[in-house]
């Protein structure tokens, strides 16, 4: 049985994209979504989050599922199988790898590329490091001081037609495109209007009233948004608080001041791309989206902070004259 089949169904439809109500008590990373056109809804885990699909039909749904099913295969770091692990256990240092996964990894060094590093594709050994080593469920209090941090070097790294090259040793982590790329990928399999939310990402074909985490929400006109933050994947290592966003530059978790940042982008790739760069940079977070022309909303505890971008994407629309 795949895991659509097992999945939640609720029939139901799309209101154009994602709503921000509680009606039918779904909810996936704070977003709440009620179906009201014509169309099905459906809920199923992926690559260790909720997966909510709307507007889909019965066989649209399946090849979504089919598709998330592929990717888990291909980039978990978690299944002894995935032909990420059997391109990080590799002793060559170029390694024969499928087409879908020099593509991505292709995109993951554009994105490095494009954020100066900031979004890097070799942190596998850093976020180990730092004690997530295994399904976030099974990360348990670890005693043990966090070892040393791995910056990143993605710079070491290349695709060259079916191969890839990096120094042996070296541990891919594909996780900082894989999300985002997977919202896209699902939306394109729908014919017409609806949304994909895989845990704080979320992509839609048409108008979305996109609920935000915290409150709020921000109409989206086909587009992605993304949030990238602390407040969620939390554990302990030797009486430290550790997460998952590691900052390249030192290999350790993230001093930044942020708890999240949320970004609304052309696709939600770059949405998700942009928010965690943003996270990464603290306080020259805004700016920088802004100078992508991005916006960006900081979360720090109660405080709140949009960029120059946000506020002017909420301003209302003039009166169209008569």
């Amino acid at each position: 049985m795949s895991r659509i089949e097992a999945a939640r169904r609720r029939a139901g439809g799309v209101k154009r994209g994602l709503a921000v109500l509680a009606a039918t008590g779904l909810v996936v990373a704070g977003v709440l979504a009620r179906a009201t056109n014509p169309g099905h809804a459906a809920t199923f885990e992926a690559m260790g989050v909720d997966v909510l699909v709307g507007g889909a039909t019965e066989a649209e749904l399946e090849a979504i599922g089919l598709l998330f099913e592929k990717l888990e295969r291909t980039f978990s770091r978690f299944r002894p199988d995935s032909e990420l692990n059997r391109v990080n256990a590799a002793p060559a240092e170029f390694v024969a790898a499928s087409q879908m996964f020099v593509r991505v990894l292709a995109l993951a060094l554009d994105a490095a590329s494009r954020t100066d590093g900031l979004v890097d594709p070799t942190l596998g050994a850093a976020i180990e490091a730092a004690g997530y080593d295994r399904d976030f469920a099974h990360v348990t209090v670890d005693e043990r001081p966090p070892a040393a941090g791995v910056p990143g070097s993605w710079r070491h790294v290349r695709v060259a037609g079916p191969l890839v090259f990096r120094y042996p040793g070296t541990k891919l982590d594909l996780n900082c495109v894989v999300k985002g790329l997977a919202v896209d990928a699902a939306l394109q399999q729908l014919a017409g209007d609806g949304f994909v939310a895989a845990g704080g990402d979320v992509g839609v074909r048409g108008t979305a009233v996109v609920g935000l985490p915290g409150g709020g929400s921000l109409t989206l006109r086909d587009g992605g948004v993304a949030t990238s933050g602390t407040t969620h994947r939390l554990w302990l290592r030797g009486g430290e608080s550790q997460h998952h966003l590691i900052d390249p530059r030192t290999g350790r978790p993230s001093m930044s001041p942020w708890s999240e940042v949320t970004v609304a982008a052309g696709s939600c790739l770059e949405a998700d791309v942009a928010a965690k760069a943003a996270f990464l940079l603290g306080d020259s977070g805004p700016d920088w989206l802004d100078e992508r022309e991005l916006p960006g909303r900081f979360r720090a505890g109660v405080r709140e902070v949009a960029n120059e971008s946000w506020r002017r994407a909420l301003e209302p629309e003039p009166a169209q004259a008569a």
